[in-house]
């Protein structure tokens, strides 16, 4: 089992974390945001946090919030992240639900997914992102030359991925607003298929016509058509799981397949400066080229 974390992303900095909280730098400004994993203590004081930090998310429902200024501060600002070749920048933004826009840990991703394409012969493979929020893993293909599907449920975070898509410089990426599950049928009985397929589904989600999804309730038969996208000669693939109690022996099961591929599986975490791990979800990749 692997264990992967970021190495090259000098605009974002996991400062400490602990007492369910971490203190993580976003380019120039340091939040403070609720963290349910951190369950150990924090290695600085609650006062050096606050004499750090410019705001802090205060949780007012299970869902929702709002954020605490301490020092100023914009309520949107951008960072951005270099691949090998390419720089891609992210519009962050305050929003209710504690989030800024982005997920630093996936950087290790957007390295495979870069690194991937690179590697293939296919001369402009085809990519589908699926619950693909503000899209760093399709600026990451888009960038080492990929014809990109992006597909998300919810219509303002398709136009933030857009933004980010401008911002970074790069172009052509078809944007899809629909239910993940419902367009993977579809797209399987039309019989297309993909080079690369990127999944990073939530615990809990609804598509944009209220379509309910749950992890355990519907990623098995989600992968059951996803394996059927994809292209027989050269394809990879990775599935995310941010759930609390997922393992990654799930991730391994639900891609096991008849050809015995090239999979590897693994945890994704995020390192503090001041020395704690900070787990974020489980992952599995395929590869076959």
């Amino acid at each position: 089992m692997q264990l992967l974390s970021p190495q090259n992303f000098k605009d974002y900095e996991l400062i400490d974390v602990g007492g369910f909280e971490k203190l993580e730098r976003f380019g120039q400004y340091i939040t403070i945001r609720p963290e349910p994993q951190a369950v150990w203590d924090k290695t600085l004081t609650n006062a050096e946090w606050e004499k750090q930090a410019h705001v802090k998310f205060i949780p007012k429902s299970s869902s929702s919030g709002e954020w605490k200024k301490i020092k100023a501060m914009p309520d949107r600002w951008q960072i951005e992240y270099k691949t090998q070749s390419q720089t891609l920048n992210f519009k962050l933004s305050l929003t209710s639900f504690k989030h800024v826009g982005i997920f630093p840990e996936q950087a290790s991703n957007w390295d495979y997914i870069f690194e991937s394409i690179k590697e293939m012969q296919t001369s402009t493979p085809k990519v589908l992102n699926l619950f693909a929020y503000t899209g760093g893993a399709s600026l990451a293909a888009k960038a080492a030359g990929a014809d990109v599907t992006h597909v998300d449920s919810i219509k303002q975070v398709v136009s933030w991925s857009k933004e980010n898509m401008e911002l970074s410089n790069l172009s052509n990426i078809r944007w899809v607003v629909e239910d993940a599950l419902k367009f993977v049928k579809r797209e399987e009985k039309r019989g297309n298929k993909y080079n690369g397929i990127i999944l990073d589904p939530p615990a809990f989600g609804h598509g944009p016509n209220g379509e309910k999804w749950k992890l355990e309730d519907n990623i098995n038969e989600m992968m059951k058509s996803v394996l059927n996208l994809l292209d027989e000669k050269e394809h990879f693939l990775i599935l995310n799981a941010y759930s609390l109690g997922f393992s990654s022996l799930i991730i391994e099961n639900l891609l096991q397949t008849k050809n015995k591929e090239n999979l590897s599986v693994g945890e994704l975490f995020l390192q503090a400066t001041e020395g704690a791990k900070l787990p974020l979800g489980v992952f599995g990749r395929l590869k076959n080229f």
